[in-house]
């Protein structure tokens, strides 16, 4: 019997840059070549302590000490950070987290989590269900942990809404330099995808390595990551359905799809 052949992979022939290293990245690049890519993984941002460690401290201690009803937690990375600190969250406050990456890292790190937003994993989506959430008790006494460059759309929600919030970097977001072959190669076309998974990760494609070609795929992993993105200047084509890495991979392997029954 002859074998049936198999079809091709939708990103067969695509070179594809990984902007974060790490497992995340060693997953994305797996992931990728399932699909036919060949990945390039080249970390932009890398995560450094606080430049106000005092400040930091001083309201995990509060939140140890049961001083507030919630605690928002926005990224794996603040998530590293509680860890890293031996934070303890009393069971007397609850924990919110903007999408289910941040709620699995908060499980995995052995902290429960009471409320994800069920449909926009973003801040802003957040904010939506918010009040239904919480029974629309106010004030309620809030601790948001953020990055540093992060904008303070969810501190400000939750203030205007009547909430005591208090609101404490827990990082900073720092660039990495691209090896200049990785940008030669961008500039000349080379690359066929750009995956972008945060404000951060776009303003460092759009200083190191901009302007992109027009042939170059960009793709950003929701649509916060692209209006960031626009906000420097970068060009965003296609947005992924869902803020996950397989949506965002999916949404560059339709895309090349597309490319390829146009072409």
């Amino acid at each position: 019997m002859t074998p049936t052949p198999s079809s091709p992979k939708p990103l067969a022939g695509w070179r594809v840059l990984v902007p974060r290293g790490g497992p995340w990245g060693d997953s994305v690049a797996a992931d990728l070549r399932a699909k036919g890519a060949s990945p390039v993984v080249a970390a932009m941002i890398n995560f450094a302590p606080t430049a106000d460690a005092p400040a930091l401290e001083a309201a995990l201690a509060r939140l140890a000490d049961g001083g507030f009803d919630w605690v928002t937690v926005t990224s794996a990375t603040t998530v590293d950070v509680l860890s890293a600190a031996r934070a303890v969250v009393p069971p007397s406050t609850r924990i919110a987290a903007v999408g289910e990456t941040t709620a699995a890292a908060l499980a995995a790190a052995g902290y429960a989590v009471d409320l994800v937003p069920s449909e926009d994993n973003s801040a802003r989506g957040l904010l939506e269900e918010w009040t239904a959430a919480t029974e629309g008790v106010v004030p309620l006494r809030v601790l948001t942990l953020r990055s540093e460059i992060a904008k303070p759309l969810l501190t400000e929600g939750l203030r205007r809404i009547g909430h005591d919030v208090e609101s404490v970097v827990a990082y900073r977001t720092v660039g990495i330099a691209v090896p200049e072959s990785i940008v030669a190669d961008v500039r000349e076309g080379l690359v066929q995808a750009i995956l972008v998974t945060s404000g951060s990760v776009a303003e460092q494609v759009q200083v190191q390595l901009g302007p992109i070609p027009e042939s170059t795929l960009v793709a950003a992993i929701g649509p916060q990551t692209a209006r960031d993105a626009r906000e420097y200047g970068l060009r965003v084509d296609v947005i992924a359905d869902e803020r996950t890495a397989t949506s965002l991979i999916e949404a560059v392997a339709a895309a090349a799809t597309e490319r390829s029954e146009a072409s």
